[in-house]
C-alpha cells in the first residue's frame, strides 16, 4: 500500500503523529507498551531457554552461544527463530499489541516474516555493526518493519538499538566487502561517510519497544554493563510484499497473515533492492557471525 492508503485506515493502537514520525523517521519508539502480563510471560518462556543453553558445549541452529558460555554460567548471543520453539513467543507476535501497530504503519494486512532474540550479554555482549535489514531478506517492497521489545530494563550504557533518521528514504547500502564476500555490514568507505553524529539511541524500561523500517540503518554497541539486554526481535510485513530469496531465519510460521487478508496481487516497489548470498540450502548463520568474522579478518 502506499502511504496515502494507510492513512486513510484509522489507526487502532498509534496516535495520527506517532504514525507520521514513523513515516518520516523510519522508526519508533513506545516506552512500556507491552503489559507486564505479557512481560512476566516472555519472561519465564527466556528463562526456560536460557536453562536449556547450559547443556550446549557449542552452538546449535537454535541456541547461538557467545564465547565463554559455559553450563554455570551461561551467555546466549541468540536464539533463532523462538516462535518455534516455545509457545509463548508465537503467541506474543500473533495475538499482542504488536500486530496491531505492524497493521497501523504498514496497512491492515500483515503478514509475519521471522524472529530472533539478541541476548546482549551483560560484560561483553557482542556488538551489532551498521546495516540495513532489506539486504538480508529482498522483498517486492519495502513495507516490513521490524518490532524489538525489551524484555528487561535497557539504560544507555546497554547498548540500546541506534537508528539513523530518515535514513529509510535514502540509499542502500552494498553489505558486501571489497573482497566482494558478504559481511552483512557498511563497508569501511561507506562508514566513513556516514553521518553517525546523527543516530538516534533508544533505550526504554522493559516492556518498550523499538520499530525500525527495512531501510532504516541501525546498530547496536557491545554491552559492558553488568546488566543484560535482551531484545526480542518480531519481522511483518504487508500481506502484498512477496519475498525474492529464500528466508534466512526460516519458521513455520513465515508467510502465516496476523492481521487481515492475504494477498492476491503483489506489490512491488520500482525502487531496486540488492540481492544476498543465496542461502537457499540452509547455510545461513546470523548477523554476528558475519559481522564478527569481518572484523576478524581486519
Amino acid at each position: 500500500m502506499l502511504l496515502d492508503d494507510i492513512r486513510r485506515v484509522p489507526p487502532k493502537v498509534l496516535t495520527e503523529d506517532q504514525r507520521e514520525f514513523y513515516f518520516e523517521n523510519g522508526y519508533l519508539l513506545l516506552e512500556k507498551i507491552i503489559s507486564d502480563e505479557w512481560l512476566d510471560l516472555l519472561q519465564a518462556a527466556t528463562a526456560d531457554m536460557v536453562e536449556a543453553s547450559r547443556k550446549l558445549q557449542k552452538s546449535d541452529k537454535v541456541l547461538e552461544l557467545e564465547p565463554g558460555h559455559t553450563a554455570a554460567d551461561p551467555r546466549l548471543r541468540r536464539i533463532t527463530s523462538p516462535v518455534d520453539h516455545h509457545p509463548t513467543y508465537w503467541r506474543f507476535a500473533s495475538a499482542s499489541v504488536i500486530a496491531d501497530i505492524a497493521a497501523d504503519l504498514a496497512g491492515p494486512d500483515i503478514k509475519f516474516h521471522h524472529s530472533k532474540l539478541n541476548f546482549k550479554w551483560a560484560r561483553g555482549g557482542t556488538e551489532v555493526k551498521w546495516h540495513q535489514d532489506i539486504q538480508y531478506w529482498p522483498h517486492t517492497n519495502y513495507s516490513s518493519l521490524t518490532f524489538g521489545t525489551y524484555l528487561q530494563d535497557c539504560g544507555d550504557n546497554q547498548a540500546p538499538l541506534g537508528v539513523l533518521p530518515r535514513s529509510h528514504n535514502g540509499v542502500l547500502y552494498d553489505h558486501y566487502d571489497e573482497q566482494d564476500v558478504w559481511t552483512g555490514a557498511l563497508t569501511k568507505a561507506d562508514m566513513a561517510a556516514l553521518p553517525v553524529e546523527q543516530a538516534v539511541y533508544l533505550p526504554g524500561p522493559a516492556g518498550s519497544v523499538t520499530i525500525h523500517n527495512c531501510r532504516t540503518l541501525h546498530c547496536s554497541g557491545r554491552n559492558e554493563a553488568v546488566e543484560g539486554r535482551p531484545l526480542l526481535l518480531n519481522t511483518y510485513s504487508a500481506a502484498n510484499s512477496m519475498p525474492y530469496t529464500a528466508n534466512p531465519i526460516p519458521s513455520f510460521h513465515a508467510g502465516e497473515i496476523v492481521r487481515g487478508k492475504p494477498a492476491r496481487w503483489a506489490w512491488h516497489d520500482p525502487r531496486p533492492c540488492p540481492m544476498p548470498p543465496d542461502w537457499s540450502g540452509g547455510t545461513y548463520t546470523s548477523i554476528f557471525s558475519y559481522q564478527q568474522r569481518e572484523a576478524q579478518r581486519a
